[in-house]
């Protein structure tokens, strides 16, 4: 039997009630990584409505498809940690699952992470959402908190909450994990040693479906974290 080859990027996305949404991002990041040799693992984190079929329809279609599971809803760091376990390339991509992040923009991210020339330990590649489409409220609180954050860790990401990175299998899963851990990749990359680029991406407005996180909710998780990693 011939051994299958080992894909050069996995594309990890996590949903939660998000059916009206996996649909198209799966088209566009076939569509993106057409010239790639790619997975894209969708990690159902316990929907309640009908993501999961959904999604193992869409699997006849789209032959890259890989359909994860939880039992139980464990949250978005958990779900992205699941598809990076279960992923087989050595270079991941993240994307939000609803819809806001332009899988158009993984090449790019992917080619500057594996450029000639790039500085040896360099590990992510971590997007920047211009003109984003959100909330003037939630620009707002998101503009405050990579403002901390960036003051009191210093890991020069301007927008650690973009779902959109691009990074090192193997380093990931040398970083230390704990709840939330999507938010400070970058600052704990740094601490492993590894070096860290951006560069910006597109930004959407969300077509389908609600968010399932508040301002306050992430204030109230962030403060918290944010002690920790500190410490870290």
């Amino acid at each position: 039997m011939a051994k299958l080859k080992t894909p050069d990027v996995s594309v990890v996305v996590p949903v939660y009630n998000e059916s009206e949404n996996v649909g198209l991002l799966a088209r566009e990041i076939a569509a993106a990584l057409e010239a790639t040799s790619y997975e894209m693992i969708f990690v159902n984190d316990a929907s309640t409505d009908d993501t999961e079929a959904v999604l193992q329809a869409l699997k006849e279609t789209y032959p890259a498809l890989r359909v994860v599971s939880h039992r139980a809803n464990a949250g978005q760091s958990r779900s992205v940690r699941t598809g990076i376990l279960a992923a087989k390339g050595p270079v991941i991509a993240t994307l939000d699952g609803d819809g806001q992040n332009d899988p158009a923009d993984i090449p790019a991210l992917y080619a500057q992470l594996t450029r000639d020339g790039a500085p040896e330990n360099l590990a992510l590649v971590g997007g920047e959402r211009t003109k984003r489409k959100d909330t003037w409220a939630k620009r707002f609180a998101s503009r405050f908190g990579n403002g901390v954050r960036k003051k009191l860790l210093k890991d020069e990401a301007n927008d650690t909450g973009c779902g959109l990175k691009v990074f090192r299998r193997e380093a990931f899963l040398q970083l230390p994990y704990f709840d939330h851990i999507h938010r400070y990749i970058p600052a704990l990359m740094l601490r492993e040693g590894y070096a860290a680029e951006f560069a910006p991406v597109n930004h959407r407005p969300r077509e389908f479906g609600v968010s399932k996180y508040t301002n306050f909710g992430r204030l109230m998780v962030s403060i918290a974290d944010l002690r920790g990693v500190m410490w870290l």
